[in-house]
């Protein structure tokens, strides 16, 4: 099964072509993935690509080089502080793709690549601040509040600390499980059950297709909401030494260990995809996967489909001068005229 050239009036733009099996196993690459609307974004150590499901049907993939801030300074690759600059990678990553996808799923005219305008860029980010204030207090100044109502001033620091993780955790599965009620959430959920699959099929060396993944579990290791999970349990440890906090500044105070603690559940989050069949880590794996069941659903073979085309996009290797480009993924390579003449100049390339 390969992938079809798609003409346009402006020039070609090809998908790349499907990976072998074999070939996936011999470059043991690290993947990691995300869901998007309508897609998913898959990101390797050398690119990283959105493919996202048109209202047409279509699949548009939109990849981009990726190189790490950690390979251009080495000397940050340590434990503890390369989990931190994960993160912000991540954000940053995740952000982009995400206003990418909902562009290209909710959009009837183009794949092309637009310019957000000045305000669509300040919308965005204003959001997103918003957001980031909204999660501060609902799952870190809330449960400090609950907890100063719950606990006696006569308790110690751990007792404290426990009960502040409780209603810290407590708050974060209600959220889950309410925003999994949300249609769109649930299409969202499906999406990242089906880059779960994907990720699985070629860690096990399957087709880079639907076939490939279906059989394999929504669930793993390695997932964003592991790896909260483990920042709440890490949360406990790390605050308990900074004692009960007395007033806002001692409250503030603890903000300026988030960096320690991501950095500390990314350590634990490669351990457990490294070593995930280890009986003496499944405890410690398992909260995390339960989890996954709210926030992973079982996708169809079309969502299947969409994310396979961004994990062969990643492991696709391209030329020394490639920097981005998008185009239409049609592995079944089916109907190729009649969508060239649909397409007319829609798909964008760039160098």
């Amino acid at each position: 099964m390969s992938a079809t050239e798609q003409q346009s009036g402006q020039g070609a733009a090809i998908a790349p072509d499907n990976i072998e099996a074999s070939e996936a196993r011999q470059m043991d690459l690290a993947v990691g993935g995300q869901a998007l609307i309508e897609g998913v974004m898959m990101r390797s150590p050398a690119y990283m690509a959105m493919a996202v499901r048109t209202p047409d049907g279509r699949i548009v993939v939109r990849k981009k080089i990726f190189k790490s801030v950690m390979r251009k300074l080495p000397f940050l690759n340590i434990p503890v502080v390369r989990g931190g600059i994960h993160l912000i990678e991540s954000m940053t990553l995740g952000i982009d793709a995400l206003m990418f996808s909902a562009d290209q799923a909710t959009s009837e005219d183009r794949v092309d690549q637009k310019k957000a305008s000045f305000w669509d860029t300040v919308m965005m980010w204003g959001t997103i601040a918003f957001s980031f204030a909204l999660s501060m207090g609902l799952f870190f100044y809330v449960p400090i509040l609950l907890t100063d109502l719950v606990v006696p001033a006569s308790e110690g620091s751990l007792v404290w600390n426990v009960v502040d993780g409780i209603f810290r955790v407590t708050m974060f599965v209600a959220y889950l499980l309410l925003v999994s009620k949300l249609p769109d959430m649930a299409r969202v959920f499906e999406y990242h059950g089906a880059e779960h699959k994907s990720i699985h099929a070629f860690e096990n060396g399957k087709s880079l297709d639907a076939d490939g993944a279906r059989d394999y579990t929504t669930l793993h290791p390695r997932c964003g909401t592991s790896f909260l999970f483990f920042v709440m349990l890490i949360s406990i440890v790390v605050f308990s030494f900074l004692g009960r906090p007395e007033d806002i500044p001692d409250r503030l105070q603890r903000l300026a260990f988030v960096p320690l603690i991501g950095g500390l559940a990314y350590e634990a989050i490669k351990l457990s995809g490294k070593y995930a069949k280890a009986w003496f880590l499944k405890p410690v794996i398992l909260p995390g996967l339960m989890l996954q069941k709210i926030t992973t659903s079982q996708p169809d073979d079309d969502q299947l489909t969409v994310s396979m085309a961004a994990l062969r996009a990643v492991l696709t290797p391209e030329s020394d001068d490639f920097q981005e480009r998008v185009y239409f993924d049609m592995p079944d390579g089916n109907n190729a005229e009649e969508n060239d003449s649909k397409a007319d100049a829609e798909v964008g390339e760039s160098a």
